[in-house]
């Protein structure tokens, strides 16, 4: 049981540093909002693994449900502004 335990441990300490540093070096702002999400999941799932699963509710649902979703609607709204101004024409 032990070795399974180490296993997952291992598993999701992988999964946490690999989607951290994709936030980090990732280009677009939606992919990076969305490996934060991973990484946040992963630290709930650590959060388990400690038997504080208190601990791990209040993350998913504070961190992951309400800092990201707000997150996730700045990226929407803020949006890509290469193409610049329409032109207003006059009638």
């Amino acid at each position: 049981m032990a070795f399974i335990e180490v296993l997952a441990f291992a598993l999701f300490a992988a999964v946490t540093l690999g989607a951290s540093l994709g936030v980090v070096l990732v280009q677009e702002p939606w992919h990076a909002a969305l490996l934060l999400g991973v990484a946040l999941l992963s630290v709930a799932v650590h959060y388990v693994m400690l038997y504080a699963e208190f601990l791990a509710m209040m993350q998913v649902l504070v961190y992951v449900g309400g800092v990201l979703v707000l997150i996730t609607f700045a990226v929407m709204l803020t949006g890509n502004r290469e193409t610049g101004p329409e032109e207003v024409t006059r009638a």
